[in-house]
């Protein structure tokens, strides 16, 4: 169906007033009219500031912007994303060891109790960017979560504290850690600490989906250095979230080591209370947006008004036109309009105005453009996110297996000897130094290839990060092979945990790097993406996409490990992912992941080919004409131009 085929009705609005000459003008260049209804019942409330105007926290409009956001409003919402991720990375990589160590669970069970608790904190993302903008608006959804974030770290630090919540670490030794010969822990200790674990996965659902966007509406969008606040925004943030990593991978390692498992979790829950109160600290000067209601309903409206309309033609002698509510102000709060699209034009039927609607049509027979386009944006972006699954798949197998492979390995320093734990610094570190030089080396490179202002567009960041990401998992290949030869041919094949001194552990750093490269392009790219081609009432939900994918990268991790131990281990053969690693093949399994990501990354070209960036709505020009008389009419005589 071509958008000639939507037939303008005879007459104009429902009230037989025929448009103003510029407003059909306006309206064929993009080939439909809008019916357009004043008394139409809104089912999303009406009587809130038009389109995407930040308010303050009790919901009115906020007159001097001078006086609020900004980067002052943004370091505040730093400060709470950093010490989330020091907590997450803090318990992803120590927590591997706590099990093995001390509850002396076996390293299989416990990387898949990790991913478990990564997948889950990531995936229930959605949950907490739905609650964010159908009810709670972000700052109240990060102030809720956060606090339950502090109730699972400080369950945890219990658990390590208090000897009752651990088993017996009597004659314990390595040798029998080995054997499997520790007493095991008890059911219900196991269960206790999965409960405070999957608590604490919980209140990260709320607060990941939420920074990131919370801290983009802090720039005002009418600037006109908006794009590129937008864009050092995230890299900053990006920035804050590796600061954590890195503390997470030294500080708290350090203090683990010096002063026991207790110390080193007790460290991150006052972390993370220290980082909520300063960003309550911050609340006077936040700008926000009011929740849009709820997003889930607004999509299941769209797609049961188009199921009910699917056997009506857009010639029907019935149809009237596609129903848009007049001014520039959406029937969604917080949402401008958007432009209708031929995309999925199935969808365009719950817009399908017809005589037997009435003025007065429920919501689950008859919705906006604006509501449909938003499902229509929801269903382009998935393909993007959905590409970059591979990519965590990558990160959480590298924050588990490399472990494995650096207990084998020198980590002498010089006179110093780095803690294997301390190994997954080193991407934090290369993404520290990448996001400091990017605007000074990396931008003036891209620029002159590109020609894009900001040396890539958002699409092309993901591409070149997805691509590293391959170069990193085949060099971990390569260099597995070498070691694992290296570690036969030395006589080091049952001794699993024992370093080789002559093997450094530092060529380990290739695929270190090379997967932090990855992460700066891909990650940053893609949040920035998201923010800005999500629908205004749907913000969180879309940065939602990006933790989602990063929870389906966990989950298709421990998928992918479950897949390849059951396959490879079968009639008594040794299994690629074997608890000896010297035994067992990881240079194989680091094989399979690189073609598994070449065949992401053609996707992700098709995909990013075919995408479109949707073009925003009321741009500040119109907004502001909107505000004064135009021509001799008022602005709300031209509200429907």
């Amino acid at each position: 169906m071509d958008t000639s085929e939507i037939k303008s009705p005879v007459e104009g609005p429902l009230n037989g007033t025929p448009d103003p000459p510029s407003s059909v003008m306006s309206r064929k260049k993009l080939g439909i009219y809008f019916i357009e209804s004043e008394d139409r019942r809104m089912a999303f409330g009406r009587g809130y500031t038009a389109g995407s105007t930040p308010v303050d926290i009790h919901g009115k409009s906020i007159v001097d912007l001078s006086k609020t956001g900004g980067w002052v409003a943004a370091f505040f919402i730093f400060g709470n994303e950093m010490a989330e991720r020091m907590a997450y990375f803090g318990l992803s990589v120590n927590m591997v060891a706590f099990m093995f160590y001390v509850m002396h669970r076996p390293f299989s069970s416990s990387s898949n109790a990790v991913n478990n608790f990564l997948g889950i904190s990531q995936a229930s993302s959605v949950l907490g960017g739905f609650l964010a903008d159908a009810y709670l608006g972000r700052y109240w959804t990060i102030a809720i979560f956060t606090t339950i974030y502090l109730a699972g770290l400080t369950g945890i630090t219990l658990i390590a504290t208090i000897s009752t919540f651990v088993p017996n670490q009597d004659e314990c030794d390595k040798l029998s850690l080995l054997l499997g010969h520790c007493e095991p822990a008890k059911p219900w200790q196991m269960t206790y600490l999965y409960t405070v674990l999957y608590i604490t996965a919980f209140g990260a659902a709320g607060i990941r989906p939420c920074v990131s966007s919370f801290g983009a509406d802090q720039f005002d969008e009418r600037s006109k250095n908006y794009k590129s606040h937008l864009d050092r925004f995230f890299n900053f943030f990006y920035l804050s979230v590796t600061i954590g990593a890195i503390v997470a991978f030294t500080v708290v390692v350090y203090v683990q080591m010096k002063y026991g498992w207790g110390s080193a979790f007790g460290s991150l829950a006052i972390a993370m209370g220290i980082s909520n109160m300063v960003f309550f600290m911050g609340t006077p000067l936040y700008r926000h947006r009011l929740p849009g209601g709820s997003p889930l309903t607004r999509v299941a409206q769209v797609l049961v008004a188009a199921f009910r309309k699917r056997n009506v033609p857009f010639g029907s002698s019935d149809y009237i036109g596609l129903y848009e509510v007049p001014g520039r102000q959406s029937a969604i709060k917080g949402s401008r309009k958007i432009d209708h699209t031929d995309d999925f034009r199935f969808l365009d039927k719950a817009a399908l105005q017809l005589k037997e609607d009435g003025a007065n049509s429920s919501p689950w027979r008859l919705c906006t453009v604006t509501q449909v386009e938003e499902v229509k944006i929801l269903l382009k972006l998935i393909p993007i996110p959905s590409c970059t699954i591979m990519l965590n798949v990558i990160l959480t197998e590298f924050l588990t297996l490399s472990v494995q492979q650096a207990y084998t390995l020198n980590t002498h320093l010089g006179h110093l000897k780095l803690p294997v734990t301390c190994m997954p610094v080193f991407p934090g570190l290369s993404i520290f130094l990448i996001l400091s030089l990017y605007y000074a080396i990396f931008v003036p490179i891209f620029r002159r290839i590109t020609g894009h202002p900001q040396g890539a567009s958002q699409l092309q960041r993901v591409g070149i990060g997805l691509a590293v990401s391959i170069l990193s998992v085949a060099w971990a290949a390569i260099f597995e092979r070498f070691r694992r030869n290296y570690a036969i041919e030395h006589g080091y094949e049952a001794s699993f945990l024992t370093a080789m001194p002559n093997l450094s552990a530092y060529w380990l750093l290739i695929q270190y790097c090379l997967i932090g490269i990855a992460e700066v392009f891909c990650i940053v790219g893609l949040l920035e993406f998201l923010y800005e081609e999500a629908p205004d009432a749907m913000k969180s939900i879309g940065s939602a996409y990006a933790a989602l994918a990063g929870g389906l990268g966990c989950f298709v991790a421990t998928i992918i490990n479950n897949i390849v131990k059951s396959v490879t281990g079968k009639n008594g053969q040794e299994s690629w992912l074997s608890q000896n690693i010297n035994t067992g093949r990881f240079d194989y399994f680091y094989w399979l992941l690189t073609a598994l990501s070449f065949v992401n990354f053609c996707i992700f070209i098709y995909s990013a080919h075919r995408y479109k960036y949707r073009t925003h709505q009321n741009q500040v020009s119109e907004m502001e004409k909107l505000d004064m008389p135009i021509n001799g009419s008022t602005p709300q005589q031209y509200a429907g131009k």
